[in-house]
């Protein structure tokens, strides 16, 4: 289960990772916190008439389109997008940023033990920057990575049921992005990155985390570009991540990376394998009040 703020983001962050489980007959499921309602229209090609104006349905649509390149199946948790406000401006009211956290949890929680996942994957608590609905899924996402396998929490939401492992995402930092400017700079290519790494700052996304675990997945770069392009409101296929060259990306970085928060198995770091400790014979001890998840994925 891999959890994000809005439409987009599961194609921008460890999408590979997703086609690559999916295609190996591993059961993803993406669950998106919001709608994006508020998001911009960041592909000047799509900024025209109709668009802003039906810009939830066709986020909607885009996330379908997406899904069904990646394999993978999708849920909207149902909160409102709550925008990006500038320094001093509130929250807008009923947003997801300002939905009560047990609430919010209280929806996972439920979609959790419906699903069963052995696997949870989110941001960390920078929510890899300071967009208030990343921050939320990383707080929402661990509520109910603790809650869904204590019977005496959201009895409401079904009987209980443990991951075992929690991930933050790790991908698209700082360092990620200087090493393919290096690469494609060292082969006399214009990396395209001059802007993107002016803007970037040095702790951006996944920077300040010390990554565990490398799925190699390079073999899913094209699956996840067909993915992100289908978010066509938000990817303008002529900047910025687009322009990298994919044959260096992949001899240079053919990984997508994750931090390992939590872990209700024994497992030995690195690890290249979402499921190590997972896909083994042994089955963990179940906690007090809690149902104990399958030790072999």
């Amino acid at each position: 289960m891999s959890v994000h703020a809005h439409p987009d983001d599961e194609s921008s962050k460890g999408a590979a990772t997703l086609a690559k489980y999916a295609a190996e007959g591993v059961e993803v499921l993406v669950v998106t916190c919001t709608g994006g309602e508020r998001g911009e229209v960041l592909n000047p090609a799509m900024d025209r008439a109709g668009v802003r104006e039906n810009l939830a349905a066709i986020r909607r649509d885009e996330m379908a389109e997406a899904r069904r390149i990646l394999g993978v199946r999708q849920h909207f948790l149902g909160f409102v997008d709550s925008g990006l406000p500038g320094p001093g401006e509130p929250l807008p009211e009923g947003c997801f940023a300002l939905a009560p956290l047990e609430e919010a949890a209280g929806r996972l929680v439920k979609l959790t033990r419906s699903f069963r996942p052995h696997v949870v994957v989110t941001y960390d608590e920078t929510g890899g920057y300071p967009h208030p609905d990343h921050i939320r899924t990383h707080q929402v996402t661990v509520a109910a990575f603790d809650a869904a396998g204590e019977a005496g929490r959201h009895p409401e939401a079904g009987a209980p049921w443990r991951p075992l492992k929690l991930y933050y995402q790790g991908g698209l930092s700082r360092p990620w992005f200087q090493a393919m400017h290096d690469a494609m700079t060292a082969r006399g290519m214009d990396s395209g990155m001059r802007e993107v790494l002016a803007e970037l700052p040095a702790a951006g996304f996944g920077s300040g985390l010390e990554i565990t675990t490398r799925v190699p997945c390079a073999e899913y770069f094209a699956t996840r570009d067909r993915a992100l392009l289908a978010h066509a409101t938000q990817i303008d296929p002529n900047a910025g991540f687009m322009l990298h060259d994919r044959d260096v990306e992949r001899e240079v970085w053919p990984t997508e990376d994750y931090l390992l928060a939590r872990s209700h198995v024994d497992v030995a770091t690195p690890e290249d394998d979402l499921f190590a400790g997972v896909r083994c014979p042994q089955r963990p001890t179940a906690a007090a009040g809690a149902a104990a998840s399958p030790g072999c994925g």
